[in-house]
């Protein structure tokens, strides 16, 4: 694929941030996964780590003892991690005076430059990221989503008719690869308008770039090659037609965004579209398979689909940290002084574990409002894309029941091969048996 000069290097950022960051530490040039990892303190890297479904128990001890605590960072940074509900809640929700998410605030620390910005929603402030995310807002209400669920419900049914043929016979059958992966792929690259022909290679970019213990050199590498073949669709569709998202944001914006730009866009659209809805649908469906009464109330009782899938978010949470915080003035949070520049980074799977909020899988009721969560985030940087998740997790969790009343697992639960180390919690594979 030819790429411009221009087009390359800013594709590139991301990686040239993480490898500058990671030179800057003892030993840099070593980019051995476990070598990196090993510089990195272990209580860092707690919140990305899970016992099957449930985070590490020392997530919860530290979460009931210390909601809000210091944590050490690499580079000297001073570092907090809020593990509370209502503390992270409060950061999330804070405003851009309180706390930035603008990768700004690092320039001049550690000698991080300018350059090293990895770009994109997640690193912006207002009012560059309310003029990026204004692209997006009018294709993922409420209402957009609700538009689209009869193509959902079909590609669902398509799904589950590949995975009944893959399951004849008795035979295992993996079900993220044949009903957890297919829905949320065709649904987000056909939004998005992006051909049939390229579904293939933005899945197998999308597996790998959240998964640490792949090497996090390797996952930005990935990162620059989704911003690459993206560019080129981009290019493509200013110069012909257009369709989906990016046809639409070029005959609304035009000369008004860059093709790099818009390609970084579609980038997080894609990729919070896909692999979180990938995870979640993989989970939830070992989740209701542990709970056989949910899983066949799912068959007879339409009501209970949307409070179920609430607290399926919650309980499973599989984006397990938000975007870095940093501190703009000296500011206390859960009676902890945290000083201007200070990091901070919500923990969303141990917040949404905290006891306080009275939540519990065995406790979803149609007749009452679901407990709150984090799972889509919160405030300025809350997940454009919640209500289309939330729309394909309430019809494909439903259709799953209906057609395969028997569903079971093809393995003991505690042979089920996780993602040790990721942002973006999931599975390798979930061996069923469909009849």
């Amino acid at each position: 694929m030819q790429v411009r000069t221009a087009g390359a290097r800013a594709a590139s950022r991301a990686r040239r941030w993480l490898l500058g960051m990671l030179m800057k530490l003892p030993g840099g040039k070593n980019t051995d996964p476990a070598a990196l990892l090993a510089r990195f303190p272990d209580e860092a890297l707690m919140p990305l780590r899970r016992v099957g479904l449930d985070p590490v128990p020392e997530l919860d001890r530290l979460r009931d003892r210390e909601p809000v605590s210091r944590v050490k960072m690499p580079l000297g940074l001073r570092g907090w991690l809020v593990t509370g509900y209502e503390e992270s809640k409060a950061v999330l929700a804070a405003d851009t005076a309180t706390f930035s998410n603008d990768f700004g605030n690092m320039i001049g620390k550690v000698g991080i430059a300018a350059e090293d910005d990895p770009g994109g929603l997640g690193f912006a402030d207002p009012p560059h990221h309310t003029r990026l995310r204004r692209m997006l807002t009018a294709h993922f209400t409420l209402r957009a989503s609700m538009e689209r669920a009869p193509r959902i419900r079909q590609v669902v049914d398509e799904a589950l008719d590949e995975l009944e043929r893959a399951g004849e016979g008795g035979r295992p059958v993996d079900l993220q690869r044949y009903f957890s992966l297919p829905i949320p792929s065709r649904v987000i690259m056909e939004l998005l308008g992006i051909e049939e022909k390229d579904h293939e290679e933005f899945q197998r970019l999308s597996a790998t770039r959240f998964d640490f213990t792949a090497g996090a050199v390797g996952s930005l590498e990935v990162i620059q090659e989704s911003i690459n073949y993206l560019r080129e669709i981009v290019e493509r569709q200013r110069a012909g037609t257009r369709v989906g998202l990016i046809g639409s944001i070029l005959d609304q914006y035009g000369d008004d965004v860059e093709d790099v730009e818009l390609a970084g866009l579609a980038d997080g659209v894609l990729t919070g579209g896909l692999e979180t809805t990938v995870s979640m649908l993989s989970l939830g469906a070992i989740a209701l398979l542990q709970d056989p009464a949910a899983y066949a109330r799912l068959r007879t009782d339409d009501s209970f689909a949307e409070p179920l899938v609430e607290e399926l978010l919650r309980y499973l949470t599989v984006v397990q940290v938000g975007f870095p915080h940093f501190a703009c003035k000296d500011v206390v949070v859960g009676g902890k002084q945290m000083l201007k520049g200070d990091i901070v980074i919500p923990s969303l799977s141990a917040a949404n574990r905290d006891p306080r909020t009275g939540a519990g899988l065995d406790r979803v009721d149609p007749s009452r409002p679901p407990a709150g969560h984090l799972a889509f985030g919160h405030g300025l940087h809350r997940c454009v894309g919640a209500e289309l998740a939330r729309v394909e997790l309430r019809i494909a969790y439903p259709a799953l029941a209906r057609r395969f009343p028997g569903l079971r697992l093809a393995v003991p639960a505690d042979q089920l091969k996780y993602r040790d180390l990721s942002i973006v919690y999931g599975l390798t594979e979930l061996p069923v048996l469909v009849n």
